[in-house]
């Protein structure tokens, strides 16, 4: 039986589409429940909904972020969501939401962690003079991008490559290692909870 996966995204949802253009494989260990997203304008939300996938949308905006993320949890929870995978989602989950969701919860990162947690990582990459760049999967914990490292991706830092040129790079990097890490990840013995 295929894991119920829930996807969390706040914008065009491309790291979202490969883990749903993925899960069409017949070997594919999930299925993707629910799309959700903190803007119901976000462009990835049109896409999963033309492809038949229930999305959910609530604006965090004029209520307390303990409220937004009730409402959320309620609706990957009606959609029998076992585990949530962070696809561009650009809000910071609380610890009580972590705690709910502990060991259930991956992201996508574009850097090569633990270096550069956070924003702006192409630009701090090129700007320490790095050899590469790239992307890792990990594990949410409370810990900013400080959870456990389950794969990443390298990719080249060029003579002359801008924080854009080395996005895109990476980005096409992350469509290929996020769909085969959340795979690993919810194979049913490596599931917790």
């Amino acid at each position: 039986m295929r894991r119920k996966l829930g996807i969390l995204i706040s914008g065009r949802g491309s790291n979202m589409a490969a883990l749903v253009e993925a899960a069409r494989a017949p070997d594919c260990p999930y299925e993707v429940a629910l799309v959700a997203s903190d803007k119901p304008e976000a462009e990835g939300l049109a896409w999963a909904a033309e492809q038949g996938i229930a999305t959910f949308a609530q604006s965090p905006r004029g209520m307390a972020k303990a409220e937004y993320e009730a409402r959320i949890d309620a609706a990957l929870r009606q959609a029998g969501v076992e585990a949530i995978a962070l696809a561009g989602y650009m809000r910071l989950l609380s610890d009580d939401f972590v705690a709910r969701w502990r060991g259930r919860i991956v992201n996508v990162h574009p850097s090569l962690l633990p270096k550069y947690k956070g924003l702006d990582t192409h630009a701090r990459a090129i700007e320490a003079g790095d050899s590469h760049g790239g992307a890792s999967v990990h594990m949410v914990t409370e810990e900013l991008d400080g959870g456990e490292v389950l794969g990443q991706a390298e990719v080249a830092i060029l003579p002359g490559d801008t924080p854009e040129s080395l996005a895109e790079r990476v980005l096409k990097e992350e469509h290929r290692l996020y769909p085969r890490i959340v795979a690993e990840f919810l194979c049913p013995e490596n599931l917790q909870g």
